[in-house]
């Protein structure tokens, strides 16, 4: 199970855990001499891209090493430590976790390494509608064939390319999105289902060519650490800065943050001077530079190949003739987990092809299916927009100041003539979020664990984007703990109701290729979608509306979206009586 991820995490470095529920003094001039080479190189390497604070720190355990050099070592208790290595699983929780990688497996490139001229080139190649001349209706299923080639205009013989699709009517504001199948050898066949008339265009863009894609599985594997976190320790008038993450490499003393009620693994380099109960705040530290070989650069470039469009070589539409209204409404209201896609835009407006919905766009209505009733939202900042978006369209709704740092939270609205709550809370870490005090570093399991329930009350929660730079291990541990809690919750209070937003796409260059490509949140999403399937959750699939529409792609998408995926939530909050 991903042996070069255990070497990366491990990496034969060994790290002296303290438990922050005990306090303890700095470590000693010994322990550091004990560390050796190792250290002084992980502090080195770690201080090119660090705060002042924190290289100060990390100077500091390195002069001390270097003093002490000559003094006898001490012998000191030592682990080596990746938490998400050394999960006990059951063999239900093993076998779901082989079942997940094989969802998200994905063909690689023939061993050995690809020069830049043989990737593909989105320039060179093209797509071709099949069976174009041939007169479609609404409801039937259109075929596109896209061949791949490479810098020299030679076809491909493999696959493994991330594509993008989709079927739009600019004029009627329609788009709707395609299903890929990867044939592995240079073809891919996009599937979509006609489901308005007029003219529909088809638009098809490589997001990442097959070998870059490989890099990306390198990275999540080799390098959990290209996200750096840390952490402020304060007590009296002394104050330190250190670095934190999930896996911490290298043979410096740690403090142990990991959660005692779901095990979520957390761990801080241990300050020099202070306890680990000193710790104030979290906050993301930033991102490792210097992550590819010139080589695989080429492989991630604006404009030449990342999010490019495909050219068609021959027509790049086609016209769809209507039905009959009892067709027509019965294409809308198809049933099966093998319905795709799960919804299409007409006229601006979401139409989901699994469930009725209705659009709130009056105030008063939104007021009336909220009245009573407590919202809560955990998450990232992309369900923080749907707080921000209810808060600032309903009048009545006034947000109340907590004296949270902005963007972070938490948050909360009241409207006091209808008796609604909101309640905005960020997910733990890992989170990218500027500064998050320590105390409000909450799991959203636990906080689930401390909701009575009820039919007045509404979860809503998405996690993703944050998780995209570790091993898939470290994200489906933190959804097994999530959903644990909310079979519980719904065990205990079954009108409970739950819904879940599920990832979306967003702009891409290269430096963010590396950290939250499109690629890494589709597994992600797909891990996700398998991992709530079969209990009693609804989904507002974010990942159709943002992929579906014509604006362009935005990790936080526009308010005309956001005011969809809403009418989608709130029409799980308040059904169409059918």
């Amino acid at each position: 199970m991903h042996d070069a991820a255990r070497r990366r995490c491990s990496g034969g470095a060994r790290m002296q855990v303290e438990n922050n529920s005990r306090q303890a003094g700095p470590c000693n001039a010994q322990e550091l001499s004990a560390r050796g080479a190792e250290a002084e190189r992980c502090a080195r390497e770690r201080a090119t891209h660090l705060d002042h604070n924190t290289v100060s720190a990390l100077n500091w355990i390195k002069e001390t090493g270097d003093q002490q050099s000559s003094s006898p070592t001490t012998k000191t208790t030592q682990k080596h430590y990746c938490d998400y290595e050394h999960q006990t699983l059951s063999k239900r929780e093993q076998a779901e976790e082989e079942s997940l990688f094989a969802a998200i497996q994905w063909p690689n490139p023939p061993v050995g390494k690809i020069p830049f001229i043989r990737s593909t080139d989105p320039a060179h190649s093209n797509f071709v509608i099949v069976n174009s001349h041939v007169r479609f209706k609404v409801g039937d299923q259109l075929e596109v064939s896209v061949h791949m080639k490479d810098f020299q205009g030679k076809p491909k013989q493999y696959g493994g390319d991330y594509i993008q699709a989709r079927i739009h009517s600019p004029l009627l504001k329609a788009g709707a999105t395609g299903r890929v199948v990867d044939d592995q050898n240079g073809f891919y066949k996009v599937f979509f289902t006609l489901l308005w008339p007029g003219e529909v265009k088809v638009s098809v863009s490589l997001v990442h060519p097959s070998e870059g894609i490989q890099v990306l599985q390198r990275l999540r594997e080799e390098r959990p650490d290209r996200v750096y976190f840390k952490s402020l320790f304060r007590s009296g008038s002394t104050s330190e800065t250190t670095v934190c993450n999930v896996c911490l490499p290298g043979d410096l003393p740690v403090c142990n943050f990991t959660d005692l009620y779901t095990g979520e693994p957390w761990f801080c380099y241990k300050p020099r001077k202070l306890s680990c109960a000193s710790r104030i705040n979290h906050a993301k530290g930033g991102y490792q530079k210097g992550l590819l070989t010139p080589s695989e650069s080429l492989f991630f470039q604006t404009d030449v190949n990342i999010k490019v469009p495909i050219l068609p070589s021959g027509p790049d539409s086609v016209t769809v003739e209507p039905l009959g209204f009892t067709e027509s409404a019965n294409l809308d209201r198809s049933q099966g987990p093998a319905v795709f896609p799960l919804g299409y835009y007409y006229q601006d407006k979401w139409r989901p092809r699994t469930s009725w919905i209705r659009h709130f766009n009056k105030t008063a209505d939104i007021s009336e299916c909220l009245q009573g009733k407590v919202v809560h939202f955990f998450g990232d900042s992309t369900i923080r927009q749907w707080f921000e978006y209810l808060t600032t369209f309903v009048p009545d709704l006034v947000e109340f100041n907590l004296g949270s740092p902005k963007n972070v939270g938490p948050f909360m609205s009241v409207d006091l003539k209808h008796n609604v709550l909101l309640k905005f809370r960020c997910h733990g870490p890992p989170i990218r979020f500027t500064t998050v005090f320590s105390s409000e570093l909450r799991y959203i399991a636990n906080e689930l664990n401390g909701i009575v329930g009820g039919r007045n009350t509404v979860i809503a929660i998405t996690i993703w984007s944050h998780f995209s730079t570790f091993p898939v291990e470290v994200y489906i541990r933190r959804l097994r703990n999530i959903r644990r809690s909310i079979v519980l919750l719904l065990d205990r209070s079954p009108k409970t109701l739950v819904v879940i937003r599920t990832a979306n796409v967003q702009e891409l260059g290269p430096e963010v290729s590396l950290f939250n490509s499109d690629w890494y949140s589709f597994q992600l999403d797909t891990i996700m979608r398998k991992m709530f399937s079969g209990i009693a959750v609804f989904f507002v699939d974010a990942w159709e509306m943002s992929l579906a529409h014509y604006l362009p792609h935005n990790l936080h998408p526009q308010d005309v979206i956001i005011k969809n995926q809403i009418d989608a939530f709130l029409s799980f909050v308040c059904p169409l009586e059918t």
